[in-house]
């Protein structure tokens, strides 16, 4: 039986597939990215076992999650990739045309060249986690847009002034609901709960940043290695070199999801001052004259790798592991 690959371009409203069969690429199909149209695209795949049908989509956030779950429970293989990969891909194969129907076809190529890893799809728990955790992240945006608008209200109308007053009030006590509910939830799922107590003894590491961080990624002990854990989010160094003319200075790829950077912020300034690790590590930089945001990032990609490290050992962080440690002469 020939393995199928369904390439899947993920917008807003719509879904365009391409199917792609013996090495050749179909006619591109669009389906409303609706339960109506994601039932019309299942139903139009071949008559074949699910398990020898491989789609392929890009990871756009929440907009690809259902299908990419319906997918998966209905026996098919599922890859949710970054999106930097196949345009990469198109890019090294002179694919200049970009349109939907053109990327969905490029996927399910780069699906059958790539052999991309599998998807699976997050617990409920991770689900209601992560739903969470971003709507967290919209009530501080909005609130901080909000007391930026009221200290500049001096000079407006006292009725703008309470309302805005009243606004920022409302604002704080939801992200405060909202934290209360992070904190419930992870309490419901045993091994979540065991890792973020591991992650919270590593200092500069809290509860909120260690809930956010599992509710972003899941279960850590799906990586590899500490190293594919820091590339995927994109904190490991990239520089350009060629021949005399071309030497960039190094910095940081941020090739994965931007938000557990930017949560990883404020914990790793922390972890600078008061992880012992981390401090001694910056310290040698900053005496080799490297610039503070290079430092700063370097202080991420260490975090990164002391989060990993007590989850993967499941011993909570030991401040002197390194005088403990003993290397070879």
């Amino acid at each position: 039986m020939q393995s199928i690959i369904v390439g899947i371009d993920v917008s807003k409203d719509t879904l365009d597939v391409v199917l792609r069969t013996n090495g050749i690429n179909g006619k591109a199909k669009t389906y409303a990215n609706s339960p109506k149209g994601i039932t019309q695209l299942l139903r139009s795949l071949p008559k074949q076992p699910r398990e020898t049908i491989n789609a392929c989509l890009e990871a756009t956030g929440q907009w690809g999650d259902g299908v990419a779950e319906e997918l998966y429970q209905q026996g098919c293989r599922v890859s949710v990739v970054n999106p930097l990969l196949p345009k990469r891909y198109a890019q090294a194969n002179l694919i200049r045309n970009r349109t939907d129907a053109v990327d969905a076809g490029v996927l399910a190529e780069f699906c059958q060249v790539k052999e991309p890893r599998l998807w699976t799809p997050p617990s409920p728990t991770q689900k209601a986690l992560r739903a969470l955790s971003r709507r967290l992240e919209d009530l501080q945006i909005m609130l901080q847009m909000e007391k930026n608008r009221l200290k500049a209200a001096k000079t407006l109308p006292e009725p703008v002034q309470t309302s805005l007053e009243q606004v920022v009030a409302t604002l704080q006590a939801q992200i405060q609901t909202v934290k209360h509910q992070l904190h419930l939830t992870i309490q419901t799922d045993p091994e979540l709960k065991r890792q973020q107590r591991l992650l919270q003894s590593i200092p500069g590491v809290g509860e909120l940043t260690a809930t956010r961080f599992l509710a972003e990624l899941g279960d850590l002990r799906e990586f590899v290695d500490a190293k594919q854990l820091a590339a995927y989010l994109g904190l490991t160094p990239e520089w350009k070199t060629s021949g005399t003319s071309v030497h960039t200075k190094p910095h940081l790829s941020k090739k994965g999801p931007a938000v557990v950077r930017h949560l990883l912020y404020m914990p790793a300034m922390v972890a600078r001052q008061h992880n012992p690790i981390i401090h001694a590590f910056c310290l040698r930089l900053s005496n080799a004259h490297k610039c503070e945001m290079s430092i700063l990032g370097a202080a991420m990609h260490k975090l990164v790798h002391l989060m990993f490290g007590v989850v993967h050992t499941g011993q909570l962080f030991d401040p002197l592991f390194l005088q403990k440690s003993t290397f070879p002469s």
